[in-house]
């Protein structure tokens, strides 16, 4: 059986990774008709192989996606099991904030905040 949705989008963004989940609400909040679209909606948000947010490179990204109103930062902050400092024993500059999430809860509060999304 296939679906078919006869509606207009401004953007539809493929895929509901951590990418998508950002891109499909950065582009909902600047007033533009969004669709996000994934094979599984068991699949939002997934953490398949490491529910981790941070760490040396990945933890500069999420803090820039923050910065713009993002939402893997504030989704971490309300799943989190335990943080971690790294690098601690180098200087400041290498420095970086690793956070282990709640694989389930994770998925499911990110969904909570595109169901809730005005689109």
């Amino acid at each position: 059986m296939t679906n078919f949705i006869d509606e207009k989008y401004d953007v539809v963004v493929i895929g509901a990774g951590h990418a998508g989940c950002e891109a499909g609400l950065a582009s909902a909040r600047l007033g533009l008709k969004t669709a996000i679209l994934t094979i599984s909606m068991d699949s939002v948000a997934d953490m398949p192989c490491n529910p981790n947010i941070g760490g040396t490179g990945k933890g500069h990204l999420v803090r820039e996606i923050d910065a713009l109103g993002g939402e893997m930062a504030i989704n971490i902050d309300k799943t989190f099991i335990q943080s971690r400092m790294l690098n601690t024993s180098k200087g400041p500059a290498v420095h970086s904030l690793r956070v282990q999430a709640d694989k389930k809860m994770y998925h499911t509060e990110m969904k909570k905040v595109l169901e809730k999304e005005k689109i």
